[in-house]
């Protein structure tokens, strides 16, 4: 086992920040360990000369790779990112209107948006199928209501985003579109047999791999057939065997956040990143800090990394899994983060992007469609 193995460890977390500036806890903490990246929430978000600030002071941590600057920024109801930035309509909007051109400008411009402050992953598309009417955390977040009408226009995203240097992530593998629990609430079940979850919830993400998506994000759900006991994100059998191998998913497997309350009810946030990395996940999201925690965040992150070490030195995450999950991390930040990726905040070219009037004239020609 490598002597840098902390450092190492490090890597498979992105975690948070409590407000709108890096603490000293969490630069001791990036000091000793070489933490992954951070995701930005609307705490951390004042004005966009802050965020580029914030950006590229994350990147000066003293960390040997640069750290992923994360964010969900879907448009609609999932846009942490306010105006002056463009207010981008929800997902669905794009399926209404069946136009895969319209898919990529929306997601070519929002990538100009996100890169303008140093922001260098979104957690988009959405590829679940809004198949469930009484679904209440999808709903308009996706692209449509059938597979190939989410696979043509989530692929369509994934490009625009990525041809502009953004890294995208596809979410939530299998597949949550057809639940009826909020998974930050309870943890859904899928009753579905596999040949169904084949044919339906997976065509979409195909597609994405497809279109050299660089990341995956699994969903906390329960789906019987392919694992009894372990939520998708705990379960080797959806994880590795079924994404990994059965569809050929090269990137980066992420976990979503394992501090939401489908899985918090049953597993500790430490024993849940344990068995997220053993099942193939490569990294994991540990963020979920709300107003009265913001004082234990950095604690609950800094648990999760010691856990995480400690498993690796006594046999529960073989080291394999470990440098396999560390190269696949490394491609990632080549592909996406070679050049400097945060700007000062000082830069009027930053207003010269955010909210153009071309993006306000992309994002009016998307709402025509609502």
């Amino acid at each position: 086992m490598p002597s840098s193995i902390r450092r190492d460890i490090g890597q498979l977390l992105i975690g948070s920040l409590p407000g709108t500036s890096i603490p000293p806890e969490f630069r001791s903490l990036a000091r000793e360990f070489q933490i992954g990246g951070i995701t930005l929430f609307s705490r951390n978000i004042e004005e966009p000369e802050q965020v580029a600030e914030l950006s590229h002071d994350l990147q000066h941590l003293g960390t040997d790779l640069p750290l992923w600057v994360a964010v969900d920024q879907e448009g609609g109801r999932v846009a942490r990112l306010k105006p002056p930035f463009t207010v981008w309509p929800p997902m669905a909007a794009l399926g209404l209107s069946g136009d895969a051109t319209l898919a990529a400008r929306f997601a070519s411009a929002l990538a100009a948006e996100l890169k303008a402050v140093g922001i260098t992953l979104d957690y988009a598309p959405v590829l679940d199928i809004h198949t469930n009417p009484k679904n209440p955390i999808i709903g308009d977040r996706a692209l449509g209501e059938d597979a190939d009408t989410v696979a043509r226009l989530g692929a369509a995203v994934v490009r625009g985003l990525q041809e502009k240097g953004v890294a995208a992530c596809g979410k939530h593998f299998p597949g949550h579109g057809d639940t009826s629990v909020d998974s930050h609430l309870e943890l859904p079940l899928v009753e579905h047999p596999p040949d169904r979850i084949r044919h339906v919830e997976c065509v979409p993400f195909r597609a994405a791999i497809t279109s050299g998506v660089a990341f995956m994000m699994t969903a906390h759900i329960l789906i019987p057939s392919f694992d009894e006991e372990r939520p998708a994100t705990l379960s080797p059998h959806v994880v590795q065997a079924l994404l990994r191998e059965e569809l050929g998913f090269t990137g980066v497997i992420l976990s979503d956040d394992l501090e939401m309350q489908a899985l918090a009810k049953t597993y500790s946030v430490t024993d849940a990143a344990v068995q997220a990395i053993a099942a193939g996940c490569d990294a994991v999201l540990v963020c979920r800090a709300s107003k009265d925690e913001r004082g234990r965040d950095i604690d609950v992150q800094a648990a999760v990394l010691e856990e995480l070490v400690h498993a690796v030195e006594d046999g529960r995450i073989p080291y394999s899994r470990v440098d396999d999950a560390l190269a696949r991390l490394r491609r990632a930040k080549e592909r996406f983060l070679a050049a400097p990726v945060a700007a000062s905040g000082r830069s009027g070219a930053i207003r010269q992007i955010i909210g153009s009037d071309t993006h306000q004239r992309i994002a009016a020609d998307m709402a025509r469609y609502l």
